[in-house]
């Protein structure tokens, strides 16, 4: 039995702790929070998905406001690290110093540096450690995933992404619209966008991004991944929308032979209109990212899965990526990401 430990009981730690609780050979033990009170917070719903923001059940969890002692005593095979974004790589590198595992939200970190920091440490210490980026893993969008690289329908000629809300004033003292501590709209939302480009498509040769400002931070972006294959590959981000606007993502891939829809606000929400053929909607697995992004790095733990569907490293690139989108906004200039395949 894996026993696991969560770090951090907001909304993507109480995701994370009842992701764990539905999987097999596994049993969260242990929690880790700074707010002493959060026991008695349990039953508070918190968050920006429907359905999501569960209570917390911590009658049998042990719970720690000490994290020095929570790695020290818990017993935790392995740690979900859900803290704000500023704390990732101080409290992955802890945990992976005391020989634990670590599944760490998303975004790996607010800068290379923090993430370099943390890929040294995982190596040096010869534990596992995953960025949980649970786009890659929502059945519709690995579902698209599999379709593409099929090739039954030919190669992407186009294809456009989206991911809109109002802004998050869930959050606790309103960390994530604390760009010092979140990175932002940028880095926490629309990098579930380039991230699953960049697992899809690679890593750009160059980005062009255009964004909207407000309260001296980024609120809304646009850029555009610019490819080799001169495939046309967009993104946009937004908190500019109204505080009675429903949580949207959504995608359009266009193949020679095929187009690809997904919007998680219609019914049906995942849609593929093949040339000559009628509409369908494809098959998807059960459960949601959060799930199957926990199943795949608890496999990943027990030796069934090589760990090789998101690396370190790739996170790593993701966040380069997300500073170069950054720096084109600032610049009003295309930036480059490399200038040769390797």
């Amino acid at each position: 039995m894996l026993r696991v430990g969560i770090v951090g009981l907001g909304f993507m730690g109480r995701m994370h702790l009842n992701c764990w609780n539905r999987q097999k050979d596994a049993k969260v033990v242990a929690a880790f929070d700074i707010d002493p009170n959060i026991q008695k917070k349990a039953s508070e719903l918190i968050g920006n998905i429907k359905g999501q923001g569960q209570p917390l059940d911590l009658k049998s969890i042990q719970f720690y406001s000490n994290y020095d002692e929570f790695l020290r005593s818990s017993g935790i095979d392995a740690v979900s690290i859900t803290t704000p974004t500023w704390l990732h790589a101080d409290y992955t590198i802890k945990a992976l110093e005391a020989g634990i595992h670590v599944l760490c939200e998303k975004p790996m970190a607010l800068t290379l540096e923090q993430c370099d920091r943390m890929i040294a440490a995982a190596g040096k210490t010869q534990k596992k450690l995953m960025i949980a980026h649970c786009i890659r893993f929502w059945p519709e969008y690995d579902a698209a995933r599999q379709i593409i690289e099929s090739g039954q329908y030919g190669r992407v000629r186009a294809a456009q992404f989206r991911r809109f809300c109002s802004p998050p004033g869930w959050s606790s003292d309103n960390w994530l619209t604390n760009e010092s501590k979140s990175g932002g709209m940028v880095l926490d939302l629309h990098i579930h966008d380039s991230d699953f480009i960049h697992s899809l498509f690679g890593l750009p040769k160059a980005v062009q991004t255009r964004t909207l400002t407000q309260n001296q931070s980024v609120w809304h972006i646009d850029t555009q991944y610019l490819y080799e294959d001169h495939a046309v590959i967009t993104a946009q981000g937004s908190w500019l929308a109204s505080d009675s606007y429903t949580f949207g993502m959504d995608f359009t891939v266009f193949m020679e032979k095929a187009t690809l829809i997904y919007d998680c606000r219609q019914t049906p929400a995942f849609r593929l209109f093949a040339s000559r053929q009628e509409p369908v909607t494809p098959a998807v697995l059960p459960e949601d990212g959060y799930f199957h992004e926990i199943h795949y790095f608890k496999d990943w733990l027990a030796g069934t899965v090589d760990g090789t569907r998101i690396t370190p490293l790739q996170s790593r690139e993701s966040v380069r990526l997300i500073e170069a989108e950054k720096q084109s906004a600032q610049t009003g200039h295309i930036i480059t990401l490399y200038t040769q395949r390797a």
